[in-house]
């Protein structure tokens, strides 16, 4: 088991589906997140990290109402929300029978508008933690899909303090800035490269930048694609560099680190990272 000044988290590389109306699919996607829920707990982990669109990553063609063959507005009233809710709900019941906090990407259904894509946080006794919304959106999300979120989001677990960030989020610095205000120890960052092939997407990049320009951990959790090898789930201290990954094959895994607190910096050093951004930004 690790020390009690250390923190061991899981990182998920899960299929993403793509049907919110297939209950079949959903149902199995929630079996995935499970079995992976299962090995991490088996691994002592006290947190698991699973992708943007662990539960369902909605495709664009199939939700559109002008599909299949054309992108417009989402017709959300497809979506098998029933099969959705339950699947989550099984998902809280197991973080408590296993004793683990679980993060997990999934559609937050709302009255009027369209759904958020969301992060939510349960804790090792089934509660509902916290839920961080995409803020970012690419064009077609924000035009056709979602509703955007409108604040950061932290949460505190053992001593450690997180921050959420999803999908687009991880490709606009300023989010990942405004979490060192908020005095974070790591980022849990849910990504799909579902659809991208090798050189598309610049995510394998930029999260290793993010974690060493603001000098925290941060959890990178994808979906498994053959087509991006380069981008797998993982894990990067404060320097950016990986210190633990899923294999590049495309096969769905978990993995897992132990935090410490031995590389952060210390009250002076935050304390000038602080005023000299302010001082060049203002």
């Amino acid at each position: 088991m690790p020390e009690p000044t250390t923190l061991r988290i899981a990182v998920a590389q899960s299929t993403v589906r793509q049907d919110p109306t297939d209950p079949a699919a959903l149902r199995e996607s929630g079996a995935e997140v499970r079995t992976q829920m299962k090995q991490a707990a088996k691994a002592g982990a006290r947190l698991v990290h699973f992708p943007e669109g662990a539960l369902c990553f909605p495709s664009k063609y199939v939700m559109s109402e002008l599909g299949p063959d054309e992108v417009g507005p989402a017709d959300w009233t497809k979506a098998q929300w029933p099969v959705l809710d339950a699947e989550l709900a099984s998902i809280a019941a197991l973080s408590a029978d296993l004793g683990i906090w679980t993060a997990i990407a999934s559609l937050h259904q709302l009255r009027d508008a369209r759904p958020h894509n969301s992060l939510y946080v349960f804790d090792d006794h089934g509660k509902r933690v916290t839920r961080y919304d995409e803020r970012t959106l690419s064009t077609t999300k924000l035009n056709f899909m979602y509703t955007p979120g409108t604040k950061p989001i932290t949460f505190d677990l053992d001593g450690y303090r997180f921050g959420l960030a999803v999908g687009m989020d991880a490709h606009i610095p300023e989010i990942f800035i405004d979490y060192v205000r908020r005095d974070v120890d790591a980022v849990l960052l849910s990504y799909a490269t579902t659809g991208l092939t090798a050189g598309q997407d610049a995510v394998a990049a930029v999260a290793p930048a993010n974690a060493a320009i603001n000098h925290y951990w941060l959890s990178l959790a994808v979906s498994t694609n053959p087509d991006l090898p380069e981008t797998t789930a993982g894990i990067l201290n404060s320097a950016g560099q990986w210190v633990t990954q899923c294999p590049t094959d495309a096969t769905s895994a978990v993995t897992t680190y132990d935090l410490h607190k031995n590389n952060a910096l210390n009250d002076s050093a935050r304390a000038w990272r602080q005023a000299a951004r302010a001082r060049v930004t203002s």
